[in-house]
This record gives C-alpha cells, structure tokens and sequence, in this order.
C-alpha cells in the first residue's frame, strides 16, 4: 500500500479544515513576509479563544503510553521519506492531544480504540503494541487498515472504525502542517511576474505595445 499517495488522494477529495498557512516567501525580490511573534500564542484570536487555547494546552488527556502507541500509529500510516518528514515529526500526536481536548467526542473512540489494540497484540505477541517489532506492528495494522477485507471478520470492527479514526487525524493533523504543504507540493498564492502579451499573439492579432507603453512598463528578466 503506497499510504502517502493514498492520503494525497484522501486529502484532496474529502478533508475540508481550517489550516495553517507558512507566509509566502518572493524569492525573486528576496522580501520575507512578516511572521507571528512565536511567544504571542493565538495572535489571530479572540480573548476567549485564546484564554480557551491556553486552558486546552495546560492539560493532558493521553498517558504516555497512550501517545507513544499514537506516534508508532501516526508514523505508520504517514513515514518519513525522500521528501518530507513522518507524521510525529511534523507534530502529528500534539495536534490529536490537542484536538481530543477540543473535541471530546473524540475521547473515548480513541481511548477505547488504543485499549483495543493493545489488548489484541497481547493476544497474539504477549507484548502491548508500541512494543511488538516492527513487523508484528504492520502486521496487527494490515488487519484493520483495509475495511472492505475485514468485513469478514466482524471481531477487527472496533479495530477498523479506530483505525478510520487515526487514519483521518493523522491525515488531517499532517497535511495541515508546512511540512505537508510542502509534501503535497502546494505554493499557495506566489507573487506573479509579467512582461505583457507575448509578441507571437501579438503579432497574430496586429496590434503591438506603443513605445510609451513600453517604457513605463515594468519589465521582468526571465532568466
């Protein structure tokens, strides 16, 4: 299963969420855009969002068995490779911390869910999850990663609908990332150059450029 190919897919066709845009940067005129004072959190907030971000981020929902069994997860279904980082680098377990809080409906189908799957790799390695090798990890994963082949396995069902669940976070959490951006090859709004109509439509049409025209016109060196 090519999984980053298959999360461009999902991201381009159904995920629809607010995100994070890096300021663009002009690399011809060599301007950097302004960036957000790193130690001002929620500069674009309201007072009670901000004071709400703050109480969220001063807690913790997930044990460190429960987030260090998150990002062996979120690594599998977005790895590292020749172009960008794995999803725990790119913050990927912070961003589920965060949005568990945020959104408690989340809680318990994740919770229930990384219980679930622990107890299922007792069974079958005597070992919880995080630490089976890396085989049996993929291996426990391929069981309910693929929904439609563990229809006939009505015992992975809560294992496939948390798997869903991770799948979509860690696909959201990742891809709304610079890191991400970059990885689905996304530039966002870049300053544009242009030197006018060029001459062979011109030419195709009769008409030209006045020597007024021409001379107060910015022209850009294409090379």
């Amino acid at each position: 299963m090519d999984r980053r190919k298959s999360l461009k897919a999902l991201i381009f066709g159904t995920v629809s969420t607010g995100v994070l845009v890096e300021a663009c940067k002009n690399a011809d005129t060599k301007i950097e855009a302004a960036k957000p004072d790193p130690n001002v959190l929620g500069y674009d907030r309201t007072p009670e969002e901000l004071a709400q971000i703050k109480k969220l981020n001063s807690e913790k929902y997930f044990t460190d068995h429960e987030l260090a069994t998150i990002t062996v997860l979120a690594d599998i279904i977005i790895p590292k490779d020749d172009v960008s980082g794995s999803a725990s680098e790119a913050g990927v377990p912070a961003f589920i911390e965060f949005i568990v809080k945020d959104m408690p409906n989340h809680q318990t189908p994740m919770r229930g869910g990384l219980r679930w799957l622990d107890v299922q790799c007792m069974k079958r390695y005597e070992k919880s999850f995080k630490d089976c090798s890396s085989s049996q990890q993929i291996e426990m994963v391929d069981l309910i990663a693929y929904p439609d082949r563990a229809k006939s396995k009505p015992e992975l069902a809560a294992g496939v609908a948390f798997f869903n669940k991770m799948r979509d976070l860690t696909a959201t959490g990742f891809y709304t990332t610079a890191m991400g951006f970059k990885d689905l090859g996304y530039m966002g709004n870049v300053p544009n150059q242009w030197n006018g109509v060029p001459a062979d439509v011109l030419k195709q049409y009769g008409v030209s450029y006045t020597d007024k025209e021409l001379k107060e016109c910015v022209s850009f060196d294409k090379a």
